[in-house]
């Protein structure tokens, strides 16, 4: 009897799994195996928000291939040292899974597949699993990867999805191969109160219902704060509880403006990948340096900690980085606008803010994570490096009731319509009523620092 061994890293669902198919085709058993990576926690990446998810998502791992016969086997410690050794325990001759983009999980490959081949088994690594496009598919005449997204954008497009796989119906497990308790999130202390379950069943239903009734309107709502129109399935594609194979396929079933429009995110999400994919270094180096002499730790720990409590001053700022704190999760106009003051009015060192969160985001990965920060902060593939976001002129035309900003900073909801994105302006007999705080800084003056740092006077 042959026995497989399927790895599941950032992939964790039974539709539309290539690594899984191809297991269940090359042997009569397997083994579904996560190992929860020693080197992930130790290197500050194993954030409270997405342990809790991780857990809610290899529960319900485990529910679905029960269901159908089997279950999840789980380790801890050393990722390539576990697989060999549950390959040793199942007498399996092939490992599957998804290709990595991080310059770690690269490592990590090299590493399992000459342990593998050492014992006379095969590694095999499938593409198309964690991206819809696999990094490094798509490139120009002049270079290894694309640098600017709209070019790339017009090949994505162009470019043949394979069709989406359905779950299989059968998955039989050697009874040999010994498994740790399935984590879960009741054992994750310090969970942001507000954070979305996860798992594949989750996931699956989340993107159901946004296929029937937001994504029509994604192209007009999608900046709305206070609507919360996005689709929210960031955390499931992080994951892969949800393919984006076949969230692209779903939305192009759809058609309509919409669709295009969520299309498109999904293709900048490839995007981040295949850039981080071929510049492994950017997850921590600027992508495109302008030689910043930016603020750090020591110069601007005050504004700093103003900055991630959410008492800028700015209200609209404050909201942000306080829902984010509350749901592990921050709508994207509210992280353009909060990494732009960090970065651009108060020219703090764009790693700090990336760090931060990456300590709170259940989406955060290093691709979309530290990318969509350069980019805010100049010095990534953003064609334009040097804009700032006003945060009074964005708050006012994305949340133009002040709905978004009333919600998440009670202290504000006195303050009707408009003028709570501008409470200093308010008579002083009225301010002192509100117990928020002055602007970290006059808007002008952070503008003015930013060029004279940049060399624009």
């Amino acid at each position: 009897m042959t026995v497989a061994v399927v790895l599941f890293t950032s992939d964790l669902r039974l539709h539309d799994h290539p690594p899984l198919r191809a297991a269940l085709q090359a042997g009569d058993q397997v083994v579904p195996l996560f190992v929860r990576d020693e080197a992930i926690a130790s290197g500050g990446f194993a954030a409270p928000n997405r342990r809790a998810f991780l857990a809610d998502c290899l529960t319900g791992l485990d529910a679905g291939l029960r269901e159908r016969g089997g279950r999840l086997v789980v380790r801890s410690g050393d990722v390539v040292e576990q697989v060999c050794k549950v390959a040793a325990e199942a007498d399996a001759d092939e490992v599957h899974l998804a290709a990595g983009v991080s310059g770690y999980a690269h490592r990590r490959e090299e590493r399992l597949r000459a342990a593998l081949e050492a014992e006379g088994r095969q590694l095999h690594v499938h593409d198309a699993v964690v991206t819809a496009v696999p990094p490094g598919a798509l490139t120009p005449a002049s270079s290894d990867h694309f640098a600017v997204f709209t070019p790339y954008f017009r090949h994505w497009s162009r470019e043949r999805l394979r069709d989406p796989l359905g779950a299989p119906r059968t998955v039989r497990v050697p009874d040999r191969v010994s498994s740790e308790p399935v984590p879960s999130r009741k054992d994750v202390p310090g969970v942001s109160a507000g954070l979305a379950a996860g798992g594949e069943k989750e996931g699956r239903a989340r993107l159901s219902a946004w296929a029937r009734g937001g994504l029509a309107d994604y192209e007009e709502r999608h900046d709305d704060l206070p609507g919360d129109a996005t689709s929210r399935l960031s955390p499931h594609l992080h994951f892969g509880t949800l393919s984006a194979v076949e969230a692209v396929h779903r939305a192009r079933r759809s058609g309509g403006p919409g669709a295009e429009a969520f299309v498109r995110q999904v293709c900048w999400r490839d995007f981040h990948h295949q850039v981080l994919a071929a510049r492994p270094t950017a997850a921590a180096d600027d992508y495109r340096t302008h030689h910043d002499r930016w603020r750090g730790e020591r110069s601007a720990a005050e504004e700093i900690a103003a900055w991630k409590e959410g008492r800028t001053g700015y209200p609209v700022v404050d909201a942000a980085m306080r829902q984010l704190a509350h749901e592990g999760w921050m709508h994207n106009r509210g992280r353009l606008l909060t990494a732009s003051f960090l970065a651009k009015t108060l020219y703090v060192d764009w790693r700090i803010g990336a760090r931060h969160f990456l300590e709170l985001l259940v989406d955060g990965d290093l691709a979309n994570n530290q990318l969509n920060w350069q980019w805010v902060a100049g010095t990534g593939t953003d064609t334009r490096p040097n804009r700032v976001l006003n945060p009074v002129t964005q708050g006012k035309r994305f949340d133009p009731d002040g709905t978004y900003v009333r919600r998440w900073v009670p202290e504000l909801r006195g303050i009707e319509g408009r003028a709570v994105h501008e409470p200093w302006k308010l008579p002083d007999t009225e301010r002192a009523a509100y117990d928020y705080p002055e602007p970290l800084i006059e808007l002008s003056d952070g503008l003015a620092r930013f060029k004279r740092a940049r060399g624009k006077d």
